[in-house]
């Protein structure tokens, strides 16, 4: 019976989230996970399943490449209060994804951060609903129960050095801030960058480090990383990215796949020179913003 009401309970959280839209097949090493989905979609087919398992080589030497500092932030349409109302829903829409995140510091962070501070002020009545939302430029702020299944899937631990490739509006770089102070993230795209730095200054986590520059090529300077974490999908792994990774047991979680279509998450596991590929959930994502 509680097996019956557990399932019945993750049924009615998947139609709460995707609403009318039809689901995202999926397949995960965890237990009966919900469906999520980075944006919402509708008559998706299932995706096929293959190997749940790859390992590729890797060269010895990383490439990098640099493209520009960031401009002084402008003026922000944000609101800061986080107000008794804000704290209450904040607290339900973690509550109805909270049991299927196994780490107890991931569902702490989800709690702390405010998600309507990263958003324009337009959007505040949407802002603790279980979906994506635009913040310009093509781009989104991530569905919270995928920012919190994405996060534990990297098993931060306290001083791990992370990199998030995508700031976007800081959101999910500030959950990271919560779990280590090790925290470097990059945006393609600059008003975004300036924005994510005011955001994440006014907040208090100033000490992210952040900078404006193309992704694939990840941040040498500060590699190697314990754990990166990729916000939008490119159509193939990126090479420096894996070869940023610690060679002892470094991780990254990434979606792959076509644009426009449904895409794999995957967890990439670095081990010296070997590198395994687990397939997690079929996903959604804003394609992967590269220099012309």
């Amino acid at each position: 019976m509680r097996l019956y009401l557990c399932l019945l309970m993750i049924g009615v959280l998947l139609l709460s989230a995707c609403g009318e839209e039809s689901p995202i097949s999926t397949s995960t090493n965890t237990a009966a996970p919900p469906t999520v989905v980075e944006r919402t979609v509708t008559d998706v087919p299932s995706a096929p399943i293959a190997s749940t398992n790859t390992v590729v080589s890797i060269p010895a030497r990383p490439t990098f490449q640099l493209t520009a500092i960031l401009a002084t932030p402008g003026e922000l349409d944000r609101e800061w209060a986080d107000t008794a109302a804000f704290q209450e829903q904040r607290s339900a829409l973690v509550d109805s994804f909270a049991p299927w995140i196994e780490d107890e510091r991931v569902v702490a962070a989800m709690r702390v951060v405010p998600r309507h501070s990263f958003i324009p002020t337009r959007l505040l009545d949407e802002a603790y609903n279980d979906y994506p939302l635009p913040i310009g430029y093509g781009q989104t702020i991530s569905q919270p129960s995928l920012v919190a299944k994405m996060t534990e899937y990297l098993q931060i631990d306290p001083g791990d050095r992370v990199l998030e490739i995508g700031t976007g509006s800081g959101y999910q770089a500030a959950i990271l801030a919560e779990l280590t102070d090790e925290v470097y993230t990059v945006e393609i795209i600059p008003e975004l960058a300036n924005t994510a730095r005011a955001v994440l200054d006014r907040l208090g986590y100033s000490y992210v480090h952040l900078d404006r520059r193309d992704g694939y090529y990840g941040w040498n300077e500060y590699a190697p990383f314990d754990a990166i974490i990729v916000t939008a999908a490119p159509d193939h792994l990126p090479r420096p990215l894996v070869e940023q990774l610690n060679p002892d047991g470094g991780r990254m979680v990434i979606p792959i796949g076509p644009v426009g279509d449904v895409q794999m998450l995957w967890l990439v596991t670095r081990n010296g020179d070997e590198v395994e590929m687990e397939q997690l959930l079929s996903v959604r994502f804003v394609p992967f913003t590269r220099e012309d």
